[in-house]
This record gives C-alpha cells, sequence and structure tokens, in this order.
C-alpha cells in the first residue's frame, strides 16, 4: 500500500488516494496530506486500509510529491560516518565542526523547504549557478503527522551546495535551502507495512549522455541515529499542524570533484519505500519553465 496524491484525471484537481496495485483509490473527504496527518496513525491506518472512493488504473494519473499545503520539510545532518567524512573534506575553516556534531546528544536539523517549492517523481532539481560542486544526497524521510508520530516513509532527495557550504558552515542555507534543491516522493509507504526501517538498501544512480556517471549503494542500518530521536527532537519545541517531512540524513556522496551537470538523471531508490527520479537543470528560471 501506498498513499499518493496525484493530479484527478477527470477534474485535474489534486487527489489524495491509496495505491493498491493495480489501481488508485480515492480517499473519500480527504482534500490533502495535510489532513490526513492530523490524524493519530491508527485512525490513518483505518482511513486507508476502509478506502472506497473511484478507483483509477495506477498508469492514468499523474503523480505529486507527497508535500502540500502548510507541511515542511526538515532534514537532519551527518547522521552517518559517510556524511561526516564528506562534511570534513569539504570544509575550508570548521571541519571540526562536523567531527563535534556526529556524536553530539543534539543531532543537527534544518530546515529544507516548503510544501510549494517541492519537486515531485519525474520532475526537475536545480544546480547553482554560483556553485562548482553539486550533488544530489538521497535520503530516508519521515513523514510525521501533527503529533510527531512517525506515519510514513518516503524518498527524500536533499540537493546541495558542496562548494556553498564548504565555504562556511553558516552559508548552510544557502547551500540546500533554494528553488530546486528538495525532492520527495513518489508515495508515502505507511509506517505499519514497513517491518525494519533501519534493513532499508537505498541506491543512487546519476545517468549522463545516456551513460552512469556516479552510483552508490548503501543501507540504513548505516544510520547513527534513531528515527524515533530525530523526529522528537524537530517536535521538541515547534509545531507542525498539517505534520512534515523530515529527511534523515545520507550515506552515500560522490566524491569530489564530481558534481552535477544540467541534463543529468537523478534515481534514488529505497527498498520497500520507492523510487524518485529527477532530471538536473541549472538555476531557478529553468525550474519556472
Amino acid at each position: 500500500m501506498r498513499i499518493v496524491r496525484f493530479t484527478h484525471p477527470r477534474t485535474g484537481t489534486d487527489a489524495i488516494g491509496v495505491e493498491n496495485g493495480e489501481h488508485i483509490v480515492e480517499l473519500s473527504g480527504a482534500a490533502t496530506i495535510g489532513e490526513l496527518l492530523r490524524t493519530p496513525v491508527e485512525r490513518l491506518r483505518e482511513r486507508c486500509e476502509r478506502a472506497d472512493g473511484p478507483r483509477h488504473p495506477a498508469g492514468s494519473v499523474r503523480r505529486l510529491a507527497p508535500v502540500d499545503g502548510r507541511m515542511e520539510v526538515w532534514a537532519a545532518g551527518v547522521t552517518y560516518r559517510r556524511s561526516r567524512e564528506a562534511r570534513v573534506t569539504e570544509s575550508e575553516r570548521a571541519a571540526d565542526v562536523y567531527e563535534l556534531v556526529y556524536d553530539a546528544e543534539r543531532p543537527e536539523l534544518f530546515f529544507k523547504s516548503v510544501a510549494w517549492k517541492v519537486s515531485g517523481d519525474g520532475g526537475r532539481i536545480a544546480v547553482r549557478a554560483d556553485s562548482a560542486v553539486d550533488v544530489p544526497e538521497p535520503e530516508l524521510g519521515l513523514v510525521l503527522n501533527s503529533a510527531g508520530e512517525i506515519a510514513g516513509y518516503t524518498v527524500v532527495d536533499d540537493v546541495s551546495s558542496r562548494t556553498i557550504e564548504g565555504e562556511n558552515p553558516l552559508y548552510l542555507p544557502q547551500a540546500k535551502i533554494y528553488l530546486g534543491a528538495c525532492a520527495v516522493g513518489p508515495a508515502i509507504r505507511p509506517a505499519w507495512e514497513v517491518a525494519d526501517p533501519y534493513a532499508l538498501d537505498i541506491t543512487l544512480t546519476i545517468t549522463r549522455d545516456g551513460r552512469t556517471a556516479w552510483d552508490g549503494k548503501a543501507s540504513t542500518g548505516e544510520l547513527h541515529r534513531r528515527l524515533d530521536e530525530l523526529a522528537g527532537y524537530l517536535f521538541r519545541a515547534d509545531a507542525f499542524p498539517d505534520g512534515a517531512v523530515l529527511a534523515t540524513g545520507t550515506g552515500l556522496v560522490p566524491d569530489l570533484p564530481f558534481t552535477l551537470r544540467a541534463g543529468d538523471i537523478v534515481t534514488i531508490a529505497i527498498a520497500e519505500i520507492g523510487t524518485l527520479v529527477s532530471t538536473v537543470v541549472e538555476g531557478p528560471d529553468a525550474m519556472r519553465g
């Protein structure tokens, strides 16, 4: 089962449904993902399992990013050893900052995107024109309800400028928060259907001119933090009335000086969760075009 946000084939409006095999069944009375995330997980499960709205062939609809309304996307950093090593390598003046946060009690959490800026499966991500090295960061995303419960999982691409962040850690918002820096999708896999979220393979493939330019594989088993711990810190002193997506960090970072280029195809697959495919463009004008 997957919870999907899609364009209704008849009305052209956004709709919410449950995908079971070959069909998507509309969730009657659910206008947004945010609305679903206002309810406890057990009630959400009942609602999804009892879905009885109109049915659509799965291949007949356009899927949208499973983030809408007042939802926000946040992210955790330096949660994998590989991420720590990459941050230390790229940092020009403050490598010790990343060494310290890896083992600190408090995790690094940062705002990533508002809902309207998030790209979905088959959409675009962007590199910055003022950055020499930009990379995708494939991450398991926690879909959290308004109470901070883990309602499901999704795939997140936390696109980042290694050039800008490496100059100074205080530039992290410019390195990670811009139009085209966040993709989420293709759907939400309910938490009750994932037996062990710490045993999921993650793969990243970057295709350039029809050939593989870079690929790699990691596992959520390498995660240095507990998922409920990350969610707990996010909700510790903040409120998310329509829920949130929290990306949990990456264990896959291409070695320097590899960088994304316009025209690259980025494919991120997480076992049991889904596959997110994006096309790379350069700059905000290309994102809007």
